[in-house]
Parts: C-alpha cells; sequence; structure tokens
C-alpha cells in the first residue's frame, strides 16, 4: 500500500513525488511513456506568461512564486544529478509599446522591473539582433528561462536516485474508489493501491470519468516549434512579437514558438507550420536567414478555459486530487502549483490561496477555448 500515487509523470508529476517522499511518504509514479516525454519536453521554458499583464491575477501568483523558487531547485538538482537545468536570467523584450500603460500598472502591483524602450536605438542596445523595423518596446530584464528536456532530464534522473516507485509505459485505465474514498489505479487486470491519487496527468486529464462529471474542461492544444542552431551568444535575450517567441539556449540554438492548434491528440507537425514559423522568425531577427533549422517538433498543451490550472482534491472523492489544466505555462507556474497540491494532501498551511484553482472555481473561457 502506498500512501501515493501519482498519475501523469511530467513536471507536476516529478516535483509532486519529491516533494511528498521528501514529507516521509511512500510514493508511486506512473506515466503511460516515459517521464517528462511530453509537454514537460517540448515547451520553450520561459518562466513567465508571454504577456502577463493580459492573465488573470491567479496565473500571476504562480508564475511569481516560481521565478522566485526554481533558482534553487536547479541549483539542487544539478547538484543531485550533474544534469544542468540551465536556469538563465535572459530578460524578456516585448516588441511594440501599445501595452505600456497596463503592462507598467501591472509591474508595479506585483513589483516587477519593467523599462519602457522608446526608440530603435533603445530597442537595439537591449537586443543587437533585433530587425531594423522595430522602433520601441518593453524589456523585463528579471526573467529567466529554463531549457525543458534538461529539467526534465535532471528530475527524472533524481527520482531514480530516490526509493520512489516508477513505472513507465503503464497506461492507467480506472480510478479505484470504495465508499466515497480514494483506494488505488488500474492497470489492465492489476490494481495498485493507495491511500491518495494525484492526477497530474495534463492534456489527458479530461478523459477520466471523474473528472469529466465535475466538469473539470482540458483538451489538448497543439503547440509547434521550430530550432535554429547558431553561434553561442547570437541572441542574448528572449524576444516576443505579436505572440511569436525566440528563446536563446546557452549553446547557440534559437527557439522558435509557437502554434496554437485545436486538433485533438494528433501530434504531427506540418509544413503550413513550419512555414510561418520560419517566416516570422526572420521577420523578428534576420539573422536567423543563415542558419539551419535542426528541428521541428510538436507538443500538446493541457488547455484550460481561462489558463487558470484546476488545484484541488475531487469533492466526493477523498483522497482523489488533480493539478492540471496549465495550458502554455506547466513549467512557469508547476512549482507552486505542486506547492500548494502538496501543502493540501499534507495538512501544512498553505503557502498560496487555493480559492481561485478549485475546481468549483468560475473560469470565463477565453475566444480560442470556446
Amino acid at each position: 500500500m502506498k500512501d501515493a500515487i501519482i498519475v501523469g509523470g511530467g513536471i507536476l508529476g516529478m516535483l509532486t513525488a519529491r516533494s511528498l517522499h521528501e514529507a516521509g511518504l511512500k510514493v508511486m509514479i506512473i506515466d503511460q511513456g516515459e517521464l517528462g516525454k511530453e509537454s514537460t519536453w517540448a515547451g520553450g521554458g520561459i518562466l513567465s506568461p508571454l504577456y502577463p499583464w493580459r492573465y488573470p491575477a491567479a496565473i500571476s501568483q504562480l508564475a511569481q512564486y516560481g521565478q522566485q523558487h526554481y533558482p534553487t531547485l536547479c541549483a539542487t538538482v544539478r547538484e543531485e544529478t550533474g544534469i544542468d537545468p540551465q536556469w538563465i536570467r535572459s530578460g524578456l523584450v516585448f516588441t511594440g509599446d501599445q501595452d505600456y500603460a497596463v503592462a507598467q500598472a501591472w509591474a508595479t502591483q506585483w513589483g516587477y522591473d519593467l523599462q519602457h524602450l522608446t526608440s530603435a536605438q533603445a530597442m537595439h542596445t537591449c537586443e543587437p539582433r533585433l530587425a531594423a523595423t522595430f522602433h520601441n518596446g518593453l524589456f523585463m530584464p528579471d526573467i529567466a528561462q529554463m531549457r525543458n528536456p534538461r529539467i526534465a532530464d535532471s528530475l527524472r534522473t533524481s527520482l531514480r536516485l530516490l526509493p520512489i516507485e516508477i513505472a513507465e509505459h503503464y497506461p492507467v485505465s480506472g480510478i479505484e474508489v470504495t465508499n466515497g474514498r480514494v483506494t488505488g489505479v488500474s492497470m489492465g487486470n492489476e490494481v495498485f493501491h493507495a491511500n491518495n491519487v494525484i492526477l497530474t496527468t495534463g492534456a489527458w486529464t479530461g478523459l477520466f470519468p471523474e473528472m469529466q462529471a465535475l466538469n473539470v474542461n482540458v483538451r489538448p492544444v497543439l503547440g509547434q516549434m521550430i530550432l535554429f542552431r547558431g553561434a553561442k551568444g547570437l541572441l542574448k535575450r528572449i524576444v516576443l512579437h505579436d505572440g511569436t517567441y525566440l528563446i536563446p539556449r546557452q549553446d547557440g540554438r534559437i527557439l522558435c514558438g509557437s502554434t496554437l492548434e485545436m486538433r485533438g491528440f494528433d501530434k504531427q507537425t506540418t509544413t503550413e507550420a513550419y512555414e510561418a514559423l520560419r517566416e516570422k522568425a526572420y521577420q523578428m531577427m534576420p539573422a536567423l536567414r543563415d542558419l539551419p533549422i535542426n528541428n521541428h517538433w510538436a507538443g500538446l498543451r493541457p488547455g484550460s478555459p481561462d489558463g487558470v490550472p484546476y488545484i484541488d482534491q475531487h469533492p466526493d472523492i477523498a483522497g482523489l486530487y488533480v493539478n492540471a489544466g496549465h495550458y502554455r505555462y506547466g513549467v512557469t507556474m508547476g512549482l507552486a502549483s505542486v506547492h500548494l497540491l502538496t501543502d493540501m494532501l499534507l495538512g501544512n498551511t498553505l503557502r498560496i490561496d487555493p480559492k481561485p484553482y478549485r475546481l468549483d472555481a468560475v473560469r470565463v473561457p477565453t475566444a480560442e477555448f470556446r
């Protein structure tokens, strides 16, 4: 009998397993594939919402917590495993300043440094490789990033060093419930028993009947990205233009993403998306025309109506918890979300206000989610 079974092995599941193990619980983590190889692996790793002032305060709350605490986590897992998640404070440049007033109000409220770049010279002093067509913008110097495959590798390796039972390539077929309390999970004809079950199942969360009964609205949203290979230091800042971003890595790689596509669980990449991302990247940074594109991939985000995740215990099934629906910001909000959920489960004082993330909280769908 386990104290907790975690279903879903992305960053949320792996961080939950670490947190509960550190609290002294006997833990098992199950994934239908390999730990960290779905949306965690596929994302960009910007530790901020793209236009944070356009999102509900509930998202800013989780993102800010992560920005404050990820450096310590990254240093810890690097020390434990020798795998560096490559946390870097790159800063984030926004082209255009039409949002300046509302962005400045948001930055003042949440305590961020926001700089107004009022000329082409200021823009290109901040990031010299930007296209000459950009004449003004905004800059948040404190925004950091991690390299998704590396944080996934470091967390996966850290779990394998601990007495945590790991079951990979095991699809969970159902949740076991007796007298209104969760008792475990079934995988085909096998049942694994536990006092608590936590669903960190991302885009697949809405497939569980227990979540459907509560109208937990989590849908897969496809995102495609491309990867340029350049010299180290060619691009220094994360750059965001009309919803498309460029992310520089330490080794010279530059990511460009990403699309938003409602195609169910279809993860096929498309020529149309490849060409659209490539041309947008060229518009933002003309020097990319001289670089090879080394990779093109897709991942399934766990979309929720307004991007605010569900973090709560099931109202009718004791011991069944859900932590899902982070949409584009599973890594950004992941550390805070896990600490909130594990505090709930352990009966600790909550570090984060739980009300916006309750299963019954009102969520007003954005236009793209209707």
